[in-house]
């Protein structure tokens, strides 16, 4: 079967092709006899036009971009990243608008491939996955104007798209279950501690303390650069080469993951052990893994609608969603 072009079009009206391209792109100079003529050759010849090549024309490509951090390079060990893709993805896909993702193989790159991308004129906003502090990806963008939404709270939230769950609260009520359950020893290991949702963690970890009367210990908090098992459980090493704990709260399910490795190595079995974000494989772990979730597709989901309603001009009140958070209790919380 021979593709129709807009060439054949343009013949079959007898117009130029620059007309059919118009008629397209709806162009209001274009007469309404033209058009039904244009239309017509269309319909007669069953021409289906390129969509990308409408988009351009119309100077709306319907394609929203995603730079995926550089630990997102194996999607199968951080489904955080998969869940958030599919929110995103269902929402697009309900206003007929495409997703392009850009994987960035140097976390130091990523700012340089937020740059590229917004360079390229193909898509329309973009959907940030985390905020750092002094996020020079958010400088940028706000710069040069580029319609955008982050999963993160940013530090300054003004005139910001942005979706997050209450970090802060998630980890104090955490920390306040395990002290109501007795324990005063608590370890803390996290990744990343420039992320914003990592300081917010933090900071409810050393509320939930600071309320029940428990000192904070420095020695009982340890930082990764990546969240990733083997990391986990190098600070789980570290943590407990130091002290002696009866729990430990994670910043990630990754992370515990790693650590519950090193407590079932040592027989730790009476250490309580909690993650961030309740992944699929949370509840197969040896004991089951205690997790928060975050409902990842959530915000995904809603990250989408925020910055397609600011595409799509409609009047909207929401510059911000909070997305609510579960603690899923299993064997490992004792």
């Amino acid at each position: 079967m021979i593709k129709v072009t807009i060439k054949d079009v343009a013949k079959e009206a007898g117009v130029a092709t620059s007309t059919v391209s118009r008629v397209l792109s709806n162009n209001p100079k274009i007469s309404q006899e033209t058009k039904d003529k244009v239309n017509e050759a269309i319909k007669n010849l069953n021409y289906k036009p390129n969509a990308i090549a409408r988009s351009l024309a119309n100077n709306k490509t319907k394609i929203l971009g995603v730079v995926l951090p550089s630990e997102a390079d194996d999607l199968l060990t951080n489904p955080f990243f998969i869940n958030a893709m599919k929110g995103m993805s269902i929402y697009a896909q309900n206003k007929n608008y495409y997703i392009t993702y850009v994987f960035t193989k140097d976390g130091n790159k990523e700012f340089e491939s937020i740059k590229e991308i917004t360079n390229t004129n193909l898509i329309e906003g973009i959907i940030l996955l985390r905020v750092n502090e002094n996020d020079e990806s958010i400088k940028l963008l706000k710069d040069i104007e580029f319609p955008f939404v982050a999963i993160g709270r940013p530090e300054k939230t003004d005139d910001i798209l942005w979706v997050d769950n209450d970090n802060f609260q998630a980890m104090y009520n955490v920390v306040n279950k395990l002290i109501q359950k007795g324990h005063k020893k608590i370890g803390f290991i996290g990744a990343i501690k420039t992320l914003n949702m990592s300081k917010d963690r933090l900071k409810g970890y050393k509320m939930a303390l600071e309320v029940n009367g428990i000192s904070y210990d420095e020695q009982l908090v340890v930082h990764k650069s990546l969240f990733k098992e083997n990391q986990g459980y190098d600070a789980a090493k570290e943590l407990l080469n130091k002290n002696k704990v009866t729990a430990i709260v994670t910043t990630d399910d990754l992370l515990a993951f790693g650590a519950g490795q090193l407590l079932n190595e040592e027989r730790l079995d009476y250490i309580s052990l909690v993650g961030f974000n309740n992944i699929q494989l949370s509840k197969y772990q040896t004991p089951p893994l205690s997790s928060v979730d975050i409902n990842a597709d959530e915000l995904g989901y809603y990250a989408a609608k925020l910055l397609i309603e600011k595409l799509e001009n409609e009047d909207s009140l929401n510059t911000h969603y909070i997305v609510n958070t579960e603690f899923i209790e299993r064997e490992s919380f004792k």
